[in-house]
């Protein structure tokens, strides 16, 4: 016999590139037995799948899987996907990912395509994911590689923008790394996607304050400007730095990212909290500080603060926003002060085996590093010796551009 449960729905839906309507369904479904749902389970979705069209009304859910088909007459959304997890922290389901022989390799995917001979992948999505009052846009794009670039969580993708590269006429541009924002499954849990979260770079003038557009970044605009079913010429997999360890699935994981610096990270958290790998039982702790300017300009919030919510006991998430909060002096809020707030914690957790990683500007690392010699001598410690220990383990992870 069938129960009912109710879930109740968030749903954004990006408006041109400025603002987003947010809306909250609540729909009546039926739970079968043994399908894995818990009676009276709330649900969260938030919906970015350019492959299908969703709507809400009164219809069923694809509950084993997690897969959907949603119809309504009341809302309709184009261009989203569906991602869906249980807020009940008693039975939390996962999302079905496949193929699981992705799993299968001993060693990470490197350099299967290369700059002379790079894969042509097509761009599936590009959305804006910050709020009007962000400084600079920051886009969320999904590209469709056909399973044929697999990648591991924390590798990157090369991107080669289209034209010649002004400095070596009737040669191509330069490859452009950017951190792959997605597990190996991507967006859509098939493999068959990479997701790209890109900054575009304005270049304005310091004497008169307007832009110069022979100066902007040449890829970073050519992929936010880029259209659904537009090819993209890539290469990689790249980088074995910041590889999520996963020979013990208790360890602790802290991260520290500025703007985008945080692609790799979501990758990480969707496979230790959003999908369902047999062969990865995450059970430690993941503790995520993020930079940025100000509340617009925070990336992938409503997912982060949706693991906060779902594994109050496995993930903790600290933001600095510079523009709006004030670190213990009066100055502004950097995401070195927050780590000086948790110093102590997070030196034990170091000293236990924790893993840190660091990924953003390459500006960031001076006053982290400032920051966390500070503390060192304050507890009667080198800083220098604790970081040559540290990298001596392989705890010590830095991916800065």
């Amino acid at each position: 016999m069938a129960h009912l449960a109710v879930s109740q729905v968030a749903v954004t839906v990006p408006i041109g590139g400025e603002s987003s309507l947010r809306r909250s369904v609540f729909q009546y479904f039926p739970v079968q037995p043994g399908n894995g749902f818990t009676r009276k389970a709330q649900f969260t979705c938030s919906l970015q799948d350019p492959r299908h069209n969703i709507n809400f009304h009164d219809k069923s859910w694809a509950a084993p899987t997690l897969t959907f088909d949603l119809k309504t007459k009341d809302v309709r959304v184009k261009n989203h996907y569906v991602v869906c997890m249980s807020v009940q922290q008693a039975s939390i389901p996962k999302v079905a990912v496949s193929p699981l022989e992705l799993e299968a390799a001993k060693d990470p995917p490197l350099n299967s395509y290369k700059p002379k001979e790079p894969y042509t992948a097509t761009i599936v999505s590009v959305d804006r994911i910050v709020g009007p009052k962000a400084p600079g846009e920051t886009c969320h794009i999904v590209i469709d590689h056909g399973g044929n670039v697999p990648y591991w969580e924390g590798q990157s993708y090369g991107v080669i923008p289209p034209g010649e590269n002004p400095k070596k006429p009737g040669s191509p541009h330069n490859v452009r790394l950017y951190s792959i924002a997605s597990t190996r499954y991507g967006d859509y849990f098939d493999g068959r996607t990479g997701t790209l979260c890109v900054r575009r770079a304005i270049y304005y003038d310091p004497v008169t304050g307007k832009e110069d557009p022979s100066k902007n970044g040449v890829c970073s605009n050519y992929l936010c400007d880029s259209k659904p079913g537009d090819k993209v010429k890539i290469t990689g997999p790249s980088g074995k730095i910041m590889l999520l360890p996963e020979d013990n699935p208790n360890a602790t994981h802290i991260m520290i990212a500025t703007g985008t610096g945080v692609a790799p990270y979501r990758g990480y958290l969707r496979r230790m909290f959003m999908e369902d790998v047999p062969s990865f039982r995450f059970g430690g702790l993941a503790w995520l500080f993020l930079g940025v300017a100000n509340t617009d300009s925070l990336l992938y919030d409503d997912e982060f603060t949706k693991y906060l919510k779902d594994y109050p006991d496995q993930f903790r998430y600290d933001k600095a926003l510079s523009r709006e909060q004030k670190n213990r002096n009066g100055g502004k809020m950097y995401v070195q002060d927050k780590i000086e707030e948790y110093s102590d914690e997070i030196f034990k957790l170091l000293d236990g085996g924790a893993h840190i990683y660091f990924c953003g500007l390459k500006g960031m690392m001076p006053g982290i590093q400032e920051t966390l010699k500070r503390v060192a001598d304050q507890r009667g410690e080198s800083w220098e010796e604790k970081l040559a220990k540290l990298k001596k383990n392989k705890q010590w992870h830095v991916e800065v551009y």
